[in-house]
């Protein structure tokens, strides 16, 4: 019979503690609340606070922003008739340009090397398309306030004359309005499938609330504490980590929940003391959830040592995430369970009792069918995760910012047409800075560059004079890409001008080059930190070397299923240069999650029963809670799948289906298969290893002994 006395701890599982609890929570939550609505006003999508901090785009882009008119935006109008631009047509374009100028001046840039005092609108060699750019200032608002009245303004156009809105800004815009509320619709998707899965997970009409607002009041506390991060020590916060940290706390948090309602619930059929009960279940899970909390964070704390500003922002926004989540589910939600007591769990409520009878379950049945049959286990689950990493040999290749779009908006199509019409002016313009004194050098140097179309010098101020260049190449192509890097390679040649290169795609060439060195530096660094972390948890060499191969092996499979049904199914046209690194970085800290649940808990059985046994005792036990979390953290990844962008898409599938690649095969039959397989060798070199009677075991079970399993 199990005594509910107060133990040693007895004063804090006091009845006031929970209340004390709640209550400094719902202190935090009136302090925290204003802050956390003043995130959205923190967060930047500007090139200079996301792109590489190294960069020489960026400091292209730093010296626009701080030069008079550097930092106007440049839309680009194309008309065109697919019969040929008549008179009429001509007058329009003309009018427009006039009324635009006026309305939003300053300058008007000539991007086909007229002179000031020229015609500003230019028309196209096959007579079927003309065109003008403009430069407007941000004193009338940045790109989204400004792309919708530019279009309004040239609706007023005979019947067949089309008009695409294009160029840097109008790409800007469009992308801007796609994050537009954004954080808002992930926030609330998130919730209703969390609440959805709860409900189903424990049927009942009242449990399910109770980790969400558990959860909801850390993702209130973390949005809150990035701010405060922002504003203390100036970290970039864009609209994409600002969904991503929502999307981790709500996951991880509701995991963490799940956990936790397990132990308890067991506890509760032991201590008829719900506190007690709650004392029990947090020494049996906390140890897990810390270790699981530490290993994320350690893994998102690396991105700090990356070299792309929006990736390194992203170590310490997830971190303030997750150790919100962890604090929340480890004090607020145990004691909202133990002052609402047993009849949460109403319909389902468990009874106090010291002989609860064990079913012969699922996970009974399909840990001694692995036993059974390990190496097939082991094999099978190979065969299938090496399928699947065959996908990597299809399109991994980078994704062009014009194919981030689900829907191509107006911005993108333009190019299209602008590039039809005008091929000599294919490519989104680079700009150069240059000292003044040798910028007709720089200018003649640049014009002999293969792949440049046109060259035009531009204004002169601040001690630097700008050079606009036209590539032939279409944007973020390769050739494009080729034509940056020889230009740059020119202009750096020219002794004493401080060349620089910079624009769109130069941004979009250096982010992906920064990129790929932030994987080598960063990837490597995760595998490190979390093996560490694993062998302090453990107590172990093999089993943290075991459980991070399973981990990688995943991951491959998980890319390699993912690039299939992005290319194959959905006919995406790339992958997004962040995707692979913010994959790997959520797919191994959370995949090993899952490992250190059932791992840990499979040592701690295994020192009462042996390692096959206990192995299997926690595959049991942590079968169901388990992939519960795995089902609840791949749908609330799976909610990016429901956003227009190519690139959310594709870390919302990725992650979601490494997640439950990894709880539904990975975790429930290959760990287990390769623990039974290695045996006792899997703790070395701990005492667990060691073939020796252990002082509170009459005798351990051999490795080659059939468990008798409970019925």
């Amino acid at each position: 019979m199990a005594v509910d006395a107060a133990p040693p701890a007895g004063r804090l599982a006091g009845r006031w503690v929970p209340w004390l609890v709640i209550g400094l929570w719902l202190v935090l939550t009136v302090v925290m609340g204003p802050l956390s609505g003043k995130l959205s006003s923190v967060t930047t999508d500007k090139a200079v606070d996301t792109l590489p901090a190294g960069a020489e785009s960026t400091k292209v882009a730093v010296l626009e922003d701080s030069l008079p008119g550097g930092e106007d935006n440049t839309f680009v109008f194309v008309y065109h008739r697919d019969t040929g631009m008549t008179d009429a047509d001509r007058a329009v374009v003309e009018r427009h340009y006039g009324t635009l100028a006026k309305r939003y001046p300053p300058k008007v840039a000539a991007p086909a090397g007229e002179d000031d005092e020229g015609p500003q609108t230019r028309p196209s060699a096959d007579g079927k398309a003309m065109m003008f750019t403009l430069d407007v200032s941000t004193t009338y608002g940045g790109p989204e306030a400004i792309v919708g009245p530019l279009r309004d303004a040239a609706k007023d156009r005979p019947a067949g004359l089309e008009l695409e809105v294009t160029g840097p800004a109008a790409v800007d815009g469009d992308m801007d309005a796609v994050f537009d509320g954004i954080d808002l619709q992930v926030l609330l998707t998130t919730i209703v499938v969390v609440t959805l899965l709860l409900i189903i997970t424990y049927r009942s009409p009242v449990l399910w609330l109770i980790p969400l607002v558990a959860v909801g009041a850390a993702a209130l506390t973390s949005m809150a504490t990035v701010y405060l991060l922002v504003k203390g020590f100036g970290i970039v916060v864009n609209d994409q980590n600002s969904a991503l940290l929502t999307i981790l706390v709500f996951g991880v948090g509701t995991d963490y929940a799940l956990l936790l309602i397990a132990r308890y619930r067991e506890a509760l059929h032991h201590h008829e003391n719900v506190r007690v009960a709650m004392i029990h279940a947090l020494r049996g899970a906390a140890p897990a959830i810390v270790a699981s909390a530490a290993t994320v964070v350690a893994g998102l704390l690396c991105l700090l040592v990356a070299d792309l500003n929006s990736t390194s922002g992203l170590g310490p926004i997830g971190a303030a995430g997750i150790l919100c989540a962890l604090v929340a589910m480890l004090t607020l939600f145990p004691a909202l369970l133990v002052v609402l007591g047993r009849r949460i769990f109403w319909p389902a409520v468990p009874r106090f009792s010291t002989a609860v009878e064990e079913k012969p379950g699922m996970w009974v049945r399909l840990g001694a069918a692995i036993s059974r049959r390990r190496w097939v286990a082991t094999l099978g689950s190979l065969g299938v995760l090496g399928v699947l990493a065959l996908g990597l040999t299809g399109n991994t290749g980078a994704l062009r910012e014009q194919d981030q779009f689900v829907s191509a908006p107006e911005s993108v199509t333009g190019f299209t047409v602008l590039r039809q019409h005008f091929p000599e002016l294919g490519g989104q313009p680079m700009t150069i800075f240059t000292r003044p004194a040798h910028q007709e050098r720089v200018l003649d140097v640049v014009k002999g560059v293969p792949g440049v179309a046109v060259a035009v010098p531009g204004q002169t101020s601040g001690g630097w004079a700008d050079i606009s260049v036209f590539p032939k190449d279409a944007p973020d192509t390769v050739a494009e890409y080729d034509t940056i890097k020889r230009v740059r390679t020119a202009v750096h040649a020219v002794s004493g001008a401080e060349a620089i290169v910079g624009g769109p795609s130069a941004e979009h060439l250096d982010t992906e080059e920064t990129t790929s060195r932030d994987e080598k530096l960063v990837i490597p660094l995760v595998l490190v930190v979390v093996l560490i972390i694993l062998g302090l948890l453990l107590r172990a060499v093999v089993a943290p070397l075991v459980l991070m191969a399973t981990v990688v092996v995943s991951f491959a499979a998980a890319f390699g299923g993912s690039v299939f049904v992005f290319d194959t199914i959905l006919g995406f046209k790339g992958i997004d240069y962040s995707v692979p690194l913010l994959a790997f970085l959520f797919l191994v800290a959370l995949g090993v999650d899952y490992n250190i649940f059932l791992a840990s808990r499979a040592r701690e059985e295994a020192v009462r029963l042996g390692t096959r046994v206990g192995m299997l005792k926690a595959l049991s036990a942590t079968g169901g809670v388990i992939t519960s979390a795995g089902l609840v953290l791949a749908a609330t990844f799976g909610v990016l799948v429901s956003l227009p962008l190519v690139m959310l898409i594709e870390v919302g599938f990725l992650v979601a289906f490494g997640v439950l690649l990894d709880a539904l095969l990975v975790r429930s039959i290959l760990v287990p298969a390769l623990t039974l397989l290695i045996g006792r060798r899997m703790w070395w070199p701990s005492r667990l290893s060691r073939p020796v009677e252990l002082p509170d075991v009459p005798r351990p079970l051999a490795d080659d002994e059939e468990p008798a399993l409970q019925r």
